[in-house]
């Protein structure tokens, strides 16, 4: 038997950098004006730990594996855009921000309708849900990334309402498709 220490670590992280993106979410929909000048450290911050639970995440070896499948690279390119966000200082910054973060969730989502077919393919009932959540997200991505409006402090709600649905998102599919199994045998 090998240890589920791996995987539980990853579930337990992903389910707690989803509540974090969640709140996150929430506190930049409520205070725009407040987590404006804070949104690219805050976001830089998420983004390295987020890609760092994703390289635990994909190195474990739970027993469907299709949360993890896409997070070598996937954690490795959040870990690169969070250190841009953070080395990123002065110019079009919450122009920068809406890009890094659009593309961010946007490709996050895509990968998350393969996640959500091959759920269902592997008889997950709950599939459907992993694939509404992921079109909603990619939709607020896809926004991010094209900026049909404009100011900071709706850029800042946008970004908010964006990060709640890709926490969302992580949770329903963390919490369907990851099944720790105590005696599982080694591959």
């Amino acid at each position: 038997m090998r240890s589920i220490k791996p995987v539980v670590t990853a579930k337990s992280g992903y389910i707690a950098m989803s509540a974090a993106l969640c709140v996150l979410g929430i506190a930049m929909m409520l205070f725009p004006e407040k987590t404006a000048p804070l949104i690219a450290g805050m976001l830089g911050i998420c983004m390295i730990l987020f890609g760092l639970i994703k390289l635990v995440g994909y190195f474990s070896k739970d027993l469907f594996r299709l949360t993890f499948q896409y997070d070598l690279a996937y954690g490795i390119l959040l870990i690169a855009m969070g250190i841009i966000l953070l080395a990123k200082t002065g110019g079009n910054l919450l122009v920068s921000i809406s890009i890094i973060h659009g593309v961010y969730v946007l490709s996050d989502s895509l990968l998350k309708v393969q996640i959500a077919i091959d759920a269902r393919h592997f008889g997950i009932g709950l599939w459907w849900l992993i694939l509404g959540a992921a079109i909603l997200a990619g939709i607020l991505g896809f926004l991010l990334v094209l900026r049909p409006f404009e100011g900071a402090e709706l850029l800042v709600v946008i970004s908010g309402a964006t990060l709640l649905a890709e926490g969302i998102l992580n949770l329903i599919t963390v919490l369907t498709t990851v099944r720790i199994i105590r005696h599982q045998l080694p591959d």
